[in-house]
Parts: C-alpha cells; sequence; structure tokens
C-alpha cells in the first residue's frame, strides 16, 4: 500500500522544516509548499491525500487558497492549522468542509490526532466507491 501523501502548506520555512519530519516519521509523506500558489500547483501535479494549510499567510491566505482548493477538488480532506485560533478565524471555513481546525501552538499529539481521524474518514470515502 502506498504512503499516503500530505501538503503541507505554511509561509514559515522553520515551521515547514520541523513539522515535515514529524508527520514522516507517523508514516507519511510530505510534500511543502510556502504559499497558496505552490500548493494549487502541487495540487493538480503531485495530487495528495490530505492538506494541512496554514490559515494565516501572505498574499493569498488559508482561507482564500480553501476556495481556490474547493475550485478543484470538493472532496480532499484539508486540516487547517492557525498561530491565532478563535472563533474570527474559524468564519469562512465551515462551509468550505475543513476536517480539523488545529492551533499551530498545540501538541504534536493534536496534529497526530487529527491526521488519523482524517485519514480514517478517507479511507471510509474510498472503500464505499469500491
Amino acid at each position: 500500500m502506498e504512503k499516503i501523501l500530505i501538503l503541507l502548506v505554511d509561509d514559515e520555512p522553520d515551521f515547514l522544516e520541523i513539522m515535515s519530519p514529524v508527520i514522516e516519521n507517523w508514516g507519511y509523506s510530505v510534500i511543502k509548499a510556502a504559499c497558496g500558489r505552490d500548493a494549487l500547483d502541487l495540487m493538480t501535479t503531485a495530487k495528495p491525500d490530505i492538506i494541512i494549510l496554514d490559515y494565516m499567510m501572505p498574499e493569498m491566505d488559508g482561507v482564500a487558497t480553501l476556495r481556490k482548493i474547493r475550485e478543484i477538488d470538493k472532496k480532499i480532506p484539508v486540516i487547517m492549522f492557525t498561530a491565532h485560533p478563535n472563533m474570527k478565524a474559524l468564519k469562512g471555513t465551515e462551509k468550505l468542509g475543513i476536517s480539523a481546525f488545529i492551533p499551530k501552538l498545540s501538541t504534536y499529539s493534536d496534529v497526530s490526532s487529527s491526521l488519523k481521524t482524517t485519514v480514517e474518514m478517507l479511507a471510509k470515502s474510498i472503500n464505499k466507491k469500491e
């Protein structure tokens, strides 16, 4: 069975460098994008299974990127990260179908459990199609 491919999108290079090996150690493959535009390019070329998307990014923020993602693929699971979790940050994402909304400062276990839940949901939807 192929490893699940995660597209990790964040404008902070340090965050990408820290989180990528952690996610890979959990058994996933990871590709990285430093902005929304790169994420959209990788979505169409690399075809990731799950996207972990930063909420706050310059030029195209997470919500704008998520809108574009939904134009390309309405069902791909998206986990949204934010350094500033609040109800205002959630606005605009609920109708765009995010699988989880995680504070960036949360523990790795929060990310791991959200990824596992998302992978399980993905597996169930694949099994329904077969």
